[in-house]
């Protein structure tokens, strides 16, 4: 790994110099969360196989890289997510029923059911939605700096994407205008190594993707992205110089999807198992429990009752959201003005008239 920040030491302890010192309240609320997004993940990927959701995006193996970098973002800053951050989400207070009612897209869903699958939206935390197009969402995150910036609210912008997203047009406009303009932008690039089927060293001839940011006028910082502890330093450090006027910071965290790149996907197809088993071996939730356990903060019995009571979340959550009928078929014209007008409400009108045979 090529000049990547790393904390956490492979037998728990950390380097002092380098060291968040978190509380144990946030180090154990960071793990919670790291744990939900795992534990998450493999339910939905169970509902899906059952038909129960139509889709869904897992982030196995890059927990810490999402769950640590929400983290380090203050309540009133903004995340701009891809579609691979439901952790960040749940970090930022989005109800764990709501996450759900909008997977399966019910009466209860925010957005009715109108969205893409699995492309949630919190308002209320500052989590914008998700967008399908690579990349499309890294000048949606320059944007809104750039509104900050003007203003003059001392907020920043947290933008996740992934490695593929470095060779769309999106990312070196938005890159470019947030240089220019020393917009307050946090780029995350979640380097998970695959963009679906194509490995980085396709995407780039770069030897690192945080090398880019230079170009544009701006640092870029690399990362042990299975390094809960160095993200959130990383991000933290990053957002404070945005805060205060310092411009952008674009960070690669060096991480990688142990599992598929969604419901749809087969690995298996195109990637030697030899690599996977590599990775796997540097799971970032094992790590940071070892940290956990080091600093005296966590045990087996804590270890669990703390799977049984996510468990049990989700269960309930699942429970109630399945309770929920479909949108109403009127929310079809909803939502689109301020005050319908009347050509749409002639079109609704119509629409739920009763139907003669």
């Amino acid at each position: 790994m090529v000049d990547a920040l790393h904390i956490i030491r492979d037998d728990g302890s950390t380097d002092p110099r380098l060291d968040p010192e978190l509380s144990e309240e946030d180090a154990v609320r960071l793990y919670r969360g790291m744990s939900l997004q795992r534990i998450l993940d493999n339910r939905m990927l169970a509902l899906q196989r059952q038909g129960r959701i139509g889709f869904y995006g897992p982030s196995l193996g890059q927990e810490a890289a999402i769950v640590g970098a929400a983290m380090a973002m203050e309540p009133e800053d903004w995340i701009v997510p891809q579609y691979r951050e439901p952790g960040a989400a749940l970090i930022r207070g989005m109800p764990l029923k709501e996450l759900l009612c909008q997977l399966i897209g019910n009466a209860e869903d925010p957005v009715h059911g109108r969205q893409m699958p699995c492309h949630y939206v919190y308002r209320k935390g500052n989590y914008l939605s998700i967008s399908s197009p690579v990349g499309t969402q890294i000048p949606h995150a320059v944007g809104i700096a750039w509104a900050m910036r003007l203003r003059g609210e001392p907020h920043a912008v947290l933008v996740f994407f992934g490695d593929g997203a470095t060779s769309t047009a999106d990312f070196h406009a938005a890159m470019n205008f947030a240089g220019v303009f020393r917009t307050p932008t946090v780029f995350l690039c979640n380097n998970n190594q695959w963009a679906i089927s194509v490995p980085v060293a396709r995407q780039t001839a770069s030897a690192t993707l945080a090398q880019k940011a230079p170009a544009y006028g701006f640092d870029g910082v690399r990362v042990d992205g299975m390094d809960a502890l160095a993200v959130f330093r990383a991000t933290g450090d990053a957002a404070r110089r945005a805060r205060e006027g310092h411009g952008p910071t674009m960070i690669e965290a060096v991480t990688y999807r142990l599992g598929p790149h969604s419901s749809s996907d087969d690995p298996s197809r195109y990637r030697d198992e030899s690599e996977v088993a590599l990775w796997r071996a540097r799971d970032p939730i094992a790590r940071y429990r070892r940290y956990l356990e080091h600093a005296g903060w966590w045990d087996d019995g804590r270890e669990a009752r703390l799977e049984q009571e996510i468990g049990d979340e989700i269960t309930r959550a699942i429970q109630e959201a399945e309770r929920a009928p479909p949108p109403a078929v009127e929310t079809l014209f909803t939502d689109v003005y301020a005050e319908m007008p009347d050509h749409l409400r002639d079109q609704r009108d119509a629409f739920l008239a009763p139907r003669g045979r």
